[in-house]
């Protein structure tokens, strides 16, 4: 994998740090290991680091999964001192604490849930300097007089988390996030550092315009992330294609997106229905029913979430498997932060879209609407509609397109990608396989569009292709024509997908009207006259191949004590009112199956586990790899 890069349009990189860098790296280094069970740092992490620890201002963008938190979570622990995160959610804000209250680490979230004890013991906390990290929203750390508080305690650093919300250009923009540029107004003595996983060049210039940040570190990791697997599929049926690739991660973590509550809704109880622990999510669920969705997947005791976009951005569970779009997500700065949810433990995990150029004219319709709707003057909002119709023909590209899916999305992001072949996409691994004949297809299909006049839509134009006995197709006499029944062999969904390949190719037209009707243009006769080969895939789930990197990740691991081992820790997370990735992640949970340490001393040694899990769970792991039942479900006392 190629090296962090840092922005050609930026200052250089950190400078070491000066004579006592030396002792400094030996402290973080001793902290890494003492808290989170790691030996060593990544490239990029040290440099946002020694940034935060210098007090240089920095913005640190790096892929979801990539380690952005331990760039804020560590400084502090060097000099005991007190750190704000400024984070958008609520759900991601307890779920970091959470994650570091298990290892012992002194953090807390103030936010809109806590009743007034708890705010008041938090800010206790706070003003006896006990805390390292004070998690808060835009919102509330502006308008409660949170700032004053902060100002006595006498806070030198401040991490804006999503950082990629404060800009217009950004695929999440949020007014709240404006408000941040007061920080530098009232701290002007402390350093601010934004973070965040998708941010193309033009969002990094205005992310360090709105915060007014000073001569920053810009530290670009690379946005590839080679565990991923990246599928796209042409849709044919959402439920059974839905159904057959959720067969490939049973028991496992899975995030299945859609455009529409409806079809969250519709989808989910039909996986219900088959037997999948699955539920629904999307903003027109009560506060309450999102809540208690979240809280069963953070805890283990449902296995997938159907959800529109309204589901993502507080999700920190480190071992999703899947993500699956059913439909074409609106950007690829949306699918790259969503599928990006997927493999944060570093193991293999799957991506798949389900694809439709129909999609596309859905997403327009929705995109004209909304601009029409909003209180935006009429320049506005074509300026609006022009620039979310970028961002989804951008989006179309990379689905259609028969290329490197890791060098298509590295690329868009500024980041060329060396590797000939990344061994993990379907297009690298030669699973989209092209029709045979499709050229005579596709001039079947081209004449049927001009014998039908160039009046009629895809679905009405793909009935008369497949024979079918319509009162439409009777009344125009379209059962009469020379291409009536000529495509007997493909059923309808799969007519439908292949006339939209050909809209996506170019070499048919769709009218934009709220009846859409399909005609022709030249490249259309360049195909009837045979002068342009066309390449149709199939209209199927292709096959798949296990990749190598889910294939090293299983590597001399026994399932059987995985098993075990991820039980276990659900009865820990169910005890301890937790989510079950904070207890340990899969990485930790496959390293003791592939270990199977008999000692303290060895189980230390396992990546992820530090001197408190050791702590709290070495006995009850050492019995469990011994074959016997831990005297405590909840595995705690020390070994």
């Amino acid at each position: 994998m190629p090296g962090p890069t840092i922005s050609s349009l930026t200052p250089p990189p950190i400078q070491p740090p000066a004579s006592d860098g030396t002792a400094t790296d030996r402290r973080v280094e001793k902290l890494l290991s003492r808290w989170w069970g790691f030996e060593h740092l990544r490239p990029l992490q040290a440099e946002a680091i020694n940034a935060a620890l210098d007090g240089r201002d920095s913005l640190v963008v790096m892929p979801t999964g990539g380690g952005k938190s331990l760039c804020y979570q560590l400084p502090p622990l060097v000099g005991d001192s007190t750190d704000v995160v400024i984070s958008p959610l609520v759900a991601l804000m307890k779920d970091q604490v959470d994650s570091l209250e298990a290892i012992g680490y002194p953090a807390a979230a103030l936010h809109s849930g806590l009743s007034t004890e708890q705010r008041r013991e938090i800010f206790d906390r706070l003003a006896a300097g006990e805390l390292r990290l004070l998690f808060t929203a835009p919102e509330r750390l502006v308008n409660t007089g949170l700032l004053d508080t902060l100002a006595r305690v006498g806070v030198k650093r401040f991490a804006i988390d999503e950082a990629h919300c404060i800009s217009h250009w950004g695929h999440d923009f949020r007014p709240e996030y404006r408000q941040m540029s007061l920080l530098r107004e009232r701290f002007p003595m402390a350093s601010l550092h934004a973070f965040t996983a998708t941010a193309t060049p033009r969002v990094r210039d205005d992310i360090i315009a709105q915060l007014h940040l000073r001569d920053p570190a810009v530290l670009l990791g690379t946005f590839d992330r080679p565990n991923l697997v990246y599928r796209v599929v042409p849709r044919t049926d959402r439920i059974l294609q839905t159904l057959q690739i959720l067969g490939r991660h049973a028991s496992e973590a899975s995030i299945v997106y859609c455009i529409s509550r409806k079809e969250t809704e519709r989808l989910a109880a039909r996986l219900a229905a088959e037997g999948i622990l699955a539920r629904p999510y999307h903003a027109g669920l009560s506060p309450e029913e999102r809540r208690q969705t979240q809280d069963a997947f953070a805890r283990e005791t449902i296995d997938v979430v159907v959800a529109t976009v309204a589901f993502g951005m507080g999700i920190d569970r480190s071992n999703v498997r899947l993500v699956l779009h059913t439909a074409l997500p609106k950007s690829l700065e949306a699918y790259q932060q969503e599928t990006g949810r997927a493999g944060r433990d570093g193991l293999a995990a799957e991506c798949v879209l389900l694809y439709s150029s129909a999609d596309v004219f859905s997403w327009e319709s929705l995109v004209r609407k909304s601009a029409e709707g909003s209180e935006l003057d009429p320049a506005e909002a074509e300026a609006l509609i022009a620039g979310q119709i970028q961002h989804l023909h951008s989006m179309r590209r990379y689905a259609q397109a028969a290329r490197c899916r890791h060098a298509a999305l590295s690329e868009y992001f500024g980041q060329s990608f060396a590797a000939a072949s990344c061994t993990a996409c379907d297009i690298c691994l030669g699973e989209a396989d092209s029709l045979p004949d499709s050229t005579i297809i596709a001039q079947k299909i081209i004449s049927c569009v001009a014998r039908v006049g160039e009046r009629f839509g895809v679905r009405h134009v793909c009935e008369v292709l497949r024979g079918a006995k319509t009162e439409g197709i009777t009344r125009h006499n379209h059962d009469q024509l020379s291409t009536f029944g000529i495509l007997t062999t493909f059923d309808q969904r799969a007519t439908e997908n292949l006339t939209h390949q050909l809209l996506d190719q170019g070499c048919l037209l769709r009218s934009g009207s709220d009846r859409p009707v399909v005609t022709l243009n030249d490249y259309s006769w360049e195909v009837l006259r045979g002068a342009r080969v066309v390449l149709l895939r199939e209209p199927r789930v292709e096959k798949t191949r296990t990749t190598k990197a889910d294939a090293d990740d299983w590597h001399g691991v026994d399932r059987e004590l995985f098993e075990i081992l991820r039980k276990w820790r659900r009865r820990v997370a169910e005890a301890r009112g937790k989510p079950a990735w904070t207890i340990f992640d899969d990485k930790s949970l496959r390293g003791i199956a592939r270990e199977k340490p008999r000692s303290p001393a060895a189980l230390l040694r396992v990546k992820g586990i530090g001197e408190k899990r050791l702590a709290d769970f070495g006995t009850a792991i050492l019995d469990l790899v011994a074959g016997k039942k831990p005297a405590e479900d909840t595995g705690s006392g020390p070994v």
